[in-house]
């Protein structure tokens, strides 16, 4: 594993996110209660961006497309495809819950690092 420099503390305020890519992936960072967190901007279920997904008081991230949650400290899904009502079982059935990839993160002279 190696360390990235991915871009400024400054680029990254607080309650803010960007997308980086770093190696052929696109990583979402996320500035939340103070920590900067980085995950795989992509949805495990069907790999549509995480980018405008809610951020949850206890730090999850839900996806915008069918609801699913996820620790952005673990990646563990908290919640499983609730949405849309009806369909989200069948979707379930199909798609096993599968955790989001995440990045150690650390800030180091004014840059943020990921590692990979």
């Amino acid at each position: 594993m190696s360390w990235v420099k991915v871009l400024s503390q400054e680029e990254l305020p607080p309650n803010e996110r960007k997308v980086v890519k770093v190696e052929q992936r696109n990583i979402l960072l996320v500035h939340h209660n103070n920590k900067i967190y980085a995950v795989e901007n992509s949805c495990p279920h069907m790999k549509l961006p995480l980018k405008k997904g809610k951020i949850t008081d206890n730090g999850a991230i839900v996806c915008p497309f069918h609801r699913s949650a996820f620790d952005l400290a673990t990646g563990s899904p908290t919640e499983w495809i609730t949405f849309p009502p009806g369909v989200n079982k069948v979707l379930g059935l199909i798609s096993q819950e599968k955790a989001l990839p995440v990045f150690t993160t650390r800030v180091e002279e004014g840059s943020i690092w990921v590692e990979l």
